[in-house]
Formats: structure tokens, sequence, C-alpha cells
């Protein structure tokens, strides 16, 4: 990575995550994804989370690589063919240069969120429990209906527990994590599903589809999930279901925060963004 070509930091491996750093690295950024945990990631095809694993995978022809240490997060920025993707948390990666945006992108909408101000010069934080001027210098919505609009001042909408429509279902088509454990699946993303057909164990409890559809997204195989988590979601659409690329809803959300940081750069007075 050159002197000028600024240097991003993205909390998160999960689809809008994914988007984000496609969107920046178009906008020639050095992107660095930084690995959460929480909530697991479960629509692995539309996210680069699974070069954590050193599968290959490109989105919308832009190729993610991991790394494992700081030295080779910054040859990887350097070198510039894709997006770096990483387990190092935060304190390892700030301290490869000055650092010149940070969007909080993991959308734990239930966890306190901490102050990212100063940790960059440019802070975004999505979703619920973000405040402009608070804990980041800008802040975009992602709930249904308003995603993607950017708000300079105040608060996102907080997490209200619905679970937009796709198809004719809504939260029925995800299945939780009753307790914690130990997930096991052995079926690939895009599969045709069966209601009451086994897709996976969390530990020994066998979790199965709750209707017919198209298998939209999985946990990864051996992942440890706390309770209360999404294990997979299926799609009632069956032909028209989409569970890979980059969707609307992400792509919406990445622009905004392209358009957060153009503003930025160029500090020309803030608008509200219509929601599309």
């Amino acid at each position: 990575m050159t002197d000028r070509a600024p240097y991003a930091i993205i909390l998160g491996t999960n689809e809008i995550a994914s988007a984000v750093a496609i969107r920046l690295h178009q906008q020639g950024y050095g992107v660095v994804m930084s690995h959460d945990p929480s909530p697991p990631v479960i629509r692995r095809k539309m996210a680069f989370h699974d070069a954590l694993f050193d599968d290959p995978v490109i989105l919308a022809g832009i190729a993610a690589e991991r790394v494992e240490g700081g030295m080779a997060a910054a040859a990887a920025l350097a070198r510039r063919q894709g997006v770096v993707i990483t387990e190092l948390g935060l304190l390892d990666l700030i301290v490869i240069r000055t650092l010149d945006l940070l969007v909080d992108a993991r959308l734990q909408k239930y966890s306190t969120t901490p102050d990212l101000r100063r940790l960059a010069k440019v802070t975004v934080g999505l979703g619920p429990g973000f405040t402009a001027g608070e804990n980041c210098d800008f802040a975009i919505e992602t709930k249904p209906g308003k995603q993607g609009a950017l708000v300079r001042e105040g608060a996102t909408e907080p997490a209200d527990g619905i679970v937009r429509p796709l198809g004719n279902r809504g939260a029925e088509r995800f299945a939780y994590s009753a307790f914690p454990g130990r997930w096991h699946t052995a079926m690939e993303i895009g599969s045709r599903v069966f209601k009451d057909y086994v897709i996976g164990y969390l530990s020994a409890t066998a979790v199965q589809a709750p209707f017919d559809g198209i298998l939209r997204g999985v946990v990864r195989d051996g992942t440890e999930v706390p309770a209360g988590v999404k294990l997979l979601e299926v799609d009632p659409r069956v032909r028209g279901a989409v569970w890979a690329g980059v969707d609307d809803r992400a792509r919406t959300i990445a622009q905004a925060v392209g358009t957060a940081v153009t503003r930025h750069k160029a500090r020309q007075p803030f608008r509200p963004v219509a929601v599309r």
C-alpha cells in the first residue's frame, strides 16, 4: 500500500461487513477485516468469512487473503490485491500504521457499544447501538426499510426483534441454538432442503429445517456457538432463492459507508440520505 492509500479496518466478517469491504476496496482503501466470533456468520456465500479457513473466496471480482500476524497484514496491504481477513483484533491492527477509517460491522445489536472515536480519522457504526457524535462519527441504519440511512447526529433505531420477511416467511426461517455447544453439519449452502430434514447437530441434538426451501445460510461446521444465535436460514422461494453474492440490503449499507467517508474527505455539509 502506498503512503497515499488510506487504511481501513472493518470489524466483522459477515455479509454486510464484506459488502463494505468491497466498496472501500473499490474506493482505493487498503482493507483489513477483523473476525469476531459473535454472532457466528451464517450467510457465508455472501461473505469473505470462509477465507479465514483458507477457502478461496471471491466476491464482486475481489479476493480475500487470510493473514495471521501484523507483519503479514502489512505486507498484504502493500500488495492491495484484494481485501485482507484475519483473526487479529483491533489492538493488533491499529499499530500497523495510522488508521484512516474504522467501521464496526459486527451487528451486535444487544451488546454494549464501545466508543470508536479517536481510534481512527473517521469512525462508522452500523446498526443499533450507535450514536453519531457519542460513540462514532457517522452511524448508518441497518433496519429493514431504513437500511443505508446516514445518521450524522443522534442514534440509530434500536433493535426491535422484528425479522424482515423473505418470501412469505419471517423469523421462522431461522433455527436458533437452544444452548451453547459445538455445531456440526455436512450441508452445503444452496442445497434443497425439506421440512424436518436434519441440517446439523448442536452437540448431540439434531437441528432440523423449519420448512421446505433452499439452505440460504448455515454456521460453519465445527464452530462453538453460544445460546440464542442463528444456526441456519432457509429461503422459502426455491427458484427465486438467493444465497450467494452481494444482496441489495448489504449493497445499500455499503454505499452509505462509501458516501459517509467521501463526504468527510470533501468536508461537505451533511444532508440526510433518502432511503430507497
